[in-house]
């Protein structure tokens, strides 16, 4: 056989245009043996030479067609509403594209049989007992962590092959999107301008990354059911952010701490919280990277 007639794993990325999408589209356009193609709702691909669609994920009909024409092994679902705030009071569309999409691509997914990745998060959770294993009971104290569990249970009575990738406080490398946690961080302190960091919040920051890495695994051993992931060290947002200023040398004076309250915030945040990695360790052979290791993959790559 030919090299050409090599014949490809054929991978529907949604979202693609988000942090968490850009990082796995450049992943999978690097390996010769995958054929992609991208949605996001943008009406072009901040990625070039990617085949695209520009396509909502609440659209049902523009979904179907498009993962019926294109017919993928896999579907790895990276598009999400993910303000946690604006959840609060724009809870019809919230719901369409976390629940109802995700019912939409599990509909497909049956028909074509796919293998359907799909991110979640710790917002499911309380955050009073953190850090949560899979088998923890949900108990989400906002609609965005209504919404996330609906799209969980959506996927688990849809007769399906799954992945549930829980996940927390995403940070990392994105080129063409907002600034991440640790580069606005970053560029704050440069510029001696004062930021406002919570000390009751307790995560493990998850890499980018690794967050790929385990979609891939995911993907190359056939791993259903659900998986958290998450970064190695359980610390506060106020930790992190000093870590991020000591790394980097910057000025920790201008950090200042505060409490989740202090904020106002219209949705409440799970507080002790984080996610435990063993089940991922052991099934999806994850090693996440140590907090300076990603900053220093960050500073080479972004120049920060």
């Amino acid at each position: 056989m030919l090299s050409s007639d090599i014949v490809k794993n054929r991978i529907l990325i949604t979202g693609s245009n988000g942090m968490l999408g850009q990082r796995t589209v450049e992943f999978y356009t690097e390996k010769k043996t995958y054929e992609l193609l991208c949605l996001s709702v943008e009406e072009k691909s901040v990625i070039d030479g990617v085949d695209y669609i520009s396509c909502d994920l609440a659209d049902k009909d523009k979904i179907k067609k498009a993962v019926y024409d294109f017919c993928p092994d896999s579907i790895i679902n990276a598009a999400a509403y993910t303000n946690v705030d604006k959840s609060e009071t724009e809870r019809e569309l919230a719901w369409k594209i976390n629940v109802k999409g995700v019912e939409y691509l599990a509909e497909t997914a049956r028909v074509i049989d796919a293998h359907l990745v799909h991110i979640s998060t710790d917002y499911i959770f309380d955050g009073k007992n953190g850090p949560y294993n899979e088998t923890a009971k949900p108990n989400p104290i906002g609609y965005y962590g209504r919404t996330k569990l609906a799209s969980e249970n959506a996927l688990k009575i849809s007769g399906i092959n799954y992945t549930v990738l829980r996940t927390n406080v995403l940070y990392g490398i994105a080129k063409n999107s907002r600034p991440d946690f640790v580069k606005w961080v970053v560029t704050m302190l440069r510029e001696g301008k004062q930021i406002r960091i919570v000390t009751d919040q307790i995560n493990n920051p998850t890499f980018i990354d690794d967050l790929v890495q385990a979609i891939n695994k995911a993907i190359e051993f056939r791993k259903y059911g659900i998986f958290n992931i998450g970064g190695s060290e359980f610390l506060s947002r106020y930790d992190f952010t000093l870590r991020i200023a000591d790394y980097f040398n910057l000025n920790k004076s201008l950090i200042l701490p505060i409490k989740t309250s202090d904020l106002n915030q219209a949705a409440r945040r799970p507080l002790n919280s984080g996610l435990l990695t063993i089940k991922a360790q052991s099934e999806l052979e994850f090693k996440p990277h140590t907090i300076e290791e990603t900053l220093f993959l960050m500073q080479k790559e972004l120049g920060l």
